[in-house]
Parts: C-alpha cells; structure tokens; sequence
C-alpha cells in the first residue's frame, strides 16, 4: 500500500496535523496502536494557549468547537506551601488566555473533523526503513506494511520512528505520579473539594507534589508525585483497593500539613486501581511526538531521595479498623 502522508501516533498533536492537512486538500492517514478511541481514559484537563495550541486549532477550522467545549471557570489556581498555608488564591476572570478544556472533548472534536478512514486503529508501527528519497517502509505488527512519501514519527518517547534519527531513549527521572479521581466530590469529598476550589491546586514540598483538578460532573482528578525509584512503586498492588490505594493516603500523608486540613482519608480513589506514571526524559536530540515524549522536571530532592535502583522497601498500609493489640 501507499500513501502520500503517514502519521505513526493518532495523539491530539497528530490529529491536528492530519486536520490542517485535510483542510489544505493534502489525503493523510494516521495509524494508532490502540484499538479505538475509547480504548483507555484520555487524562485530564488542558489549558490552551493563546499563542500556541488556540492557533493550531484556528489553522484547523476548529475554533468554534473548541470554544464551545471550554470549561469555564478552570483557569482558577490555587497553591499551598508544606505548611498548608495559601500561597496564592487566584480567580478565573475569563483574561488568562489559557482556557481548560476536556482532553477527551477534544480529541473528539478532533476525530469528527477527520474523514471517516483517516485514523486506523490497532495498527502498531513495528519496523521502519528508509527506501530513498525521503520515502518509507513502515511495518505494523498484524504483519501488514505501507509505504509512504512523508512519515511523521508522533508515537511518543520509544517512537520507532525515532530509531531513524537517534539511539537515544528514555531515563527515569526519579519520581511517578499516582493517578486517581474523586466523584461526586461535593457530596463525598467536601473537605478535599474544598481545598481544591473551582480550578487547579498544587502542593509542593521536597521530593513529593500534589496536583488536582476540578473536571466536569464534579469531579476532581488528582495526581500524588512522589520521588522513589520505580522499584518502590512495582511493589504496590493497584490492583488491590486497601494497598494499592494506601500509597496514594500515604502521599497525602508525606505532604504533611500541606493537605490544609482535608482529611486524609477522603483522598482516596472511588474509582479502578490509579495507574502509575514514570516521569521520563528522552536525552537532548531529534524529538518525537506523543504523550509519552511530554518531559517533567524533576521534583527538589528528587536526585537525593530516587532514581537509583535496589532500594524498594516493605511498606505498610492499612486499610480498615486498627487491630487491637494482643
């Protein structure tokens, strides 16, 4: 098979790309690993600025749709410091210019204004090889294989495309971040709805970050970041609700008096096991697109306290009424 212009990675980057090609008349097809649009939760919230992804979609025809899926309120920012103190309190006034948006919303918005075909699903680039004049073989793992006038590597941090440019791959940068939701958070969760406010909140202390976000249907998305070699975290179950959820109470806990009064025990995940996400860094050469590639800094005391292997320790959760000593 061939194609004029071939996209590895169907991410909201990519499928921007493929839009603004469609709207320039240029045919594209854009290959995804994942076997549909639904096959995994698309994250969390994103502001899009003005200068950078608001332009993107005008480029793409998309403004209107993107407006319209605006979650209005969400530009508020709200951080506090170790000590639970209210650093700064700051209201969404409609002028920040950096307005939030589902991420699910809009790669919906992005899909329908794709012709029907243009996206393949389960079509995981195995092998890429040069074939001259700027043209491509890429084979896919069902054994199928196209060629291509134009390739554009958008499959995140182990692109296989990227192995044309450069050897270079991924490093842990010392720290993860557990991933979980709260619904229903103004009937369930008040306290911690209430610390969170109408926007986002981070808390920071040395080698541990709380980040949460207020979504649509009353939910809050947080993520609890703490610096420990992936080790650490392979010895939690998340499928085990008492344990696996234990280490995410356990990240309130280590932020101290940084909760600001929320009760620990309300941050806890009323929903499936939280997945586990390493920080990475992809060393300085050519990049490649994709969730995967997005680099996060390390957090202070990151260097001192992760990264090195070999130091997992048992930890203890516990879940339920405390026993009574024999």
């Amino acid at each position: 098979m061939h194609t004029p212009v071939t996209i590895i990675g169907a991410g909201l980057g990519e499928l921007t790309l493929a839009r603004v090609l469609h709207v320039h008349g240029i045919p594209v097809t854009v290959h995804e690993a994942e076997s549909s649009p639904t096959a995994r939760s698309q994250g969390g919230l994103l502001d899009i600025h003005e200068g950078t992804g608001q332009l993107a979609l005008g480029a793409a025809g998309l403004t209107d749709a993107f407006r319209a899926a605006v979650l209005e309120g969400r530009q508020a920012m709200r951080i506090l410091a170790p000590d639970g103190t209210v650093v700064l309190d700051q209201a969404d006034d409609g002028t920040g210019g950096r307005p939030e948006v589902d991420r699910g919303d809009l790669r919906r918005i992005l899909l329908d204004s794709l012709p029907a075909g243009t996206v393949r699903w389960g079509r995981k680039a195995d092998r890429v090889r040069p074939l001259g004049g700027g043209r491509h073989e890429v084979a896919f793992s069902d054994g199928d294989t196209l060629v291509t006038d134009l390739l554009v590597g958008a499959d995140g941090a182990w692109s296989r495309v990227r192995r044309l440019l450069s050897a270079a791959t991924p490093e842990y940068l010392g720290k993860s971040v557990v991933e979980t939701y709260l619904y229903d958070a103004a009937v369930r969760h008040p306290a911690a709805a209430k610390t969170v406010g109408a926007g986002m909140l981070v808390a920071t202390a040395p080698g541990r970050e709380i980040f949460a976000h207020r979504e649509k249907d009353d939910t809050l998305h947080a993520y609890v970041g703490l610096a420990e070699p992936q080790d650490w975290f392979a010895a939690v179950d998340f499928t085990d609700p008492c344990r696996g959820h234990g280490t995410h109470r356990a990240g309130v806990r280590r932020l101290g008096a940084g909760t600001h009064g929320t009760d620990h025990r309300q941050r806890r995940s009323t929903g499936p096991a939280p997945p586990v996400r390493p920080a990475g860094r992809t060393p300085v050469g050519p990049g490649a697109g994709g969730d995967p590639a997005r680099r996060r800094r390390p957090p202070r005391g990151a260097q001192r306290r992760g990264g090195q292997p070999g130091h997992a320790r048992r930890r203890r959760t516990r879940c339920g009424p405390r026993r009574a000593p024999r």
